[in-house]
């Protein structure tokens, strides 16, 4: 495995190069800020050929302005290790910081599912997508609860099916690898993994790992972040993931990942 200067550097180019298919770019100063359809957004990050140049207070004003002339939230995330100044210049932008473990796959644990669970690839023509994705949705908004999906209408506005449709493009096109587990014909976990190739070299993203909440403690979560590894090291070089949290991080450790540094979180509400 390379160096910690080398992973990261190449998580670096990762997040510079993710946006390039479906986003324009435009500049606030040190940084990057790409302009994508709303049902896929991504945040500003410290630009990658600005030779040194610090992040303001200023420019993320103007990035903030940017994304909310766009339709887009007002986001930004970036490496405290390469960009350390960037802290400051967002909290005093008003922009509340989360600071989240980074990880990479080290040395992957393969895992089993338990008994009557099974796991699937999920294709970009299957009709049960929205269903997986309401998965998602109530297990990032019960992070500590016991709701079930069961319980959840299913969002069927414009924006969830504008959301649906980007996922199955970035799903045929081989830019998400989504999976699924199935317990009694219905949905209870899923995750994906995005990969990039950087000029040769393939890094992958493990994003959307998520249990229902009434399902948790089970080994779902790391049972399907393993399966996802073994897949994305087919042809990644490297894989890695940001945790939730520093509990969530040391599951992640459990199953083979290797703590490296720290990604930040800074954003606005609507």
């Amino acid at each position: 495995m390379p160096s910690r200067p080398g992973l990261l550097e190449c998580i670096e180019s990762y997040f510079a190069a993710a946006p390039l298919q479906d986003a324009r770019i435009e500049r606030a100063g040190a940084l990057d800020v790409p302009l994508a359809a709303p049902a896929w957004p991504y945040p500003a990050r410290p630009r990658r050929d600005g030779a040194g140049e610090p992040v303001t207070t200023e420019d993320v004003r103007t990035a903030i302005a940017l994304q909310r002339a766009a339709g887009l939230p007002a986001a930004l995330e970036w490496i405290p290790e390469c960009s350390p100044e960037v802290f400051a210049a967002a909290r005093a932008a008003g922009m509340p910081v989360e600071e989240l473990p980074l990880l990479v796959a080290d040395d992957p644990v393969d895992l089993v599912l338990p008994a009557g669970v099974r796991l699937f690839l999920v294709g970009a023509d299957d009709p049960e997508l929205p269903e997986f994705q309401r998965v998602a949705d109530v297990a990032f908004a019960h992070p500590g609860g016991r709701a079930d999906v069961r319980e959840a209408p299913l969002d069927t506005s414009p924006e969830a099916q504008a959301r649906t449709a980007a996922l199955q493009e970035r799903i045929a096109d081989g830019r998400t690898v989504m999976m699924v587990a199935i317990e009694n014909g219905r949905p209870v976990a899923v995750g994906s993994h995005q990969p990039v190739d950087l000029g040769g070299t393939v890094v992958s993203e493990i994003v959307g790992v998520a249990t229902l909440p009434r399902l948790r403690a089970r080994g779902l979560g790391a049972g399907i972040a393993s399966a996802l590894v073994a897949h994305a090291r087919e042809t990644a070089d490297l894989v890695f993931l940001a945790a939730g949290d520093d509990d969530v991080a040391r599951v992640y450790e459990r199953v083979g990942f290797a703590r490296l540094a720290t990604t930040c979180v800074a954003e606005l509400p609507d």
